[in-house]
């Protein structure tokens, strides 16, 4: 990890600070699961702390970004709250989408995030079409699509990167491989490189180490300043790791990967622990001072859950609220 001139002490721990809430949520909602107060499953962001924090970071609140079914940790590095996603996760009127959204479709606009899509690259056409717009209307914003290596075998990425090269879009596609599509290894399903296959449509693609946070906020401020400038798009592959299964439930994964390597991603590639080690190490921060950050944020997540808990359900009255009724023809 090296200091980059865009980074001062400030973003260095506000950096840290992000991704140990996500953790922390993440805690939480599987607690949630775990003790049959949600209804429905989550899928764990917990491991992959680093891209969601290092490219947000490089965002302002006026850019984009597009999710995916496991995006609690892109949701909160963009800015979200932990009492309105607590709310959302337990189907609570206060929610971000009023409880109807729920852990796979949380959207918070205020802060440019369009919305996470439970369906395997369900987004790419929403975060590219968001590109176009802010092109056509000379906004300067760029747009983040995040989705898995999984989604590399969906017709629509190759689509939307078709078209963003041809137009030259303000878009990153972002592709968080942490190895697995769902139950199978990536390099079972994938043939080749996944940023040949950008390439091949004229997309410049780059590859980075997904845990370290400074190497992925350094990359994604040059790229951001380069779409800005009307440069993109770009592909970003994003080599990290998700510490639970694919879901929730599931717990006994010994039939596609080992308890010996994720012991060793959790011990010697953690996010945090590395990040926090760098911090000390290059003295932007003391022991006490990570200590008390760990410490506010358990406190913040303890308080959102309860929060959540004794909120009230959204009346049976708004079941047709934001929702799309196509009516019969006369």
């Amino acid at each position: 990890m090296a200091k980059t001139p865009e980074t001062n002490t400030e973003d260095y721990l506000r950096m840290y600070r992000q991704m140990v809430r996500i953790r922390a949520f993440e805690d939480n909602a599987n607690q949630l699961y775990l003790s049959a107060k949600m209804p429905g499953l989550t899928h764990m962001y917990s491991g992959q702390e680093a891209v969601a924090v290092g490219i947000c970071e490089a965002l302002e609140d006026s850019d984009h970004i597009t999710s995916t079914h496991r995006g609690h940790g892109h949701c909160v590095a963009k800015g979200a709250e932990f009492k309105e996603m607590f709310c959302e996760l337990l189907g609570k009127e206060e929610g971000y989408c009023r409880g109807k959204g729920g852990s796979m479709h949380i959207a918070d606009q205020s802060h440019g995030n369009l919305g996470a899509n439970a369906i395997v690259g369900g987004s790419m056409g929403i975060a590219t079409g968001a590109a176009l717009t802010a092109k056509l209307q000379k906004t300067g914003a760029v747009t983040v699509c995040f989705f898995g290596d999984g989604a590399t075998a969906q017709g629509l990425l190759y689509e939307v990167m078709n078209m963003a090269a041809l137009w030259k879009l303000p878009v990153i596609y972002a592709c968080e491989n942490n190895g697995y599509s769902e139950y199978t290894r990536t390099d079972e399903i994938a043939a080749g490189s996944l940023t040949a296959r950008a390439e091949g449509f004229g997309v410049e693609a780059h590859q980075v180490d997904g845990q370290d946070v400074l190497a992925v906020n350094q990359l994604t401020q040059k790229l951001v300043q380069r779409a800005r400038s009307g440069e993109g798009p770009f592909f970003v592959q994003l080599d990290t790791y998700r510490y639970h299964g694919h879901h929730v439930g599931d717990i006994n994964r010994d039939y596609y990967r080992s308890k010996e390597e994720e012991t060793l991603w959790k011990t010697e590639r953690d996010p945090i622990t590395n990040f926090g080690r760098w911090l000390l190490d290059e003295g932007v921060a003391s022991d006490d001072e990570l200590d008390a950050i760990r410490a506010a944020v358990k406190a913040e997540a303890e308080e959102a859950v309860a929060h959540a808990e004794a909120a009230r359900y959204p009346d049976a009255s708004e079941v047709s609220m934001h929702v799309y009724v196509d009516s019969p023809a006369a």
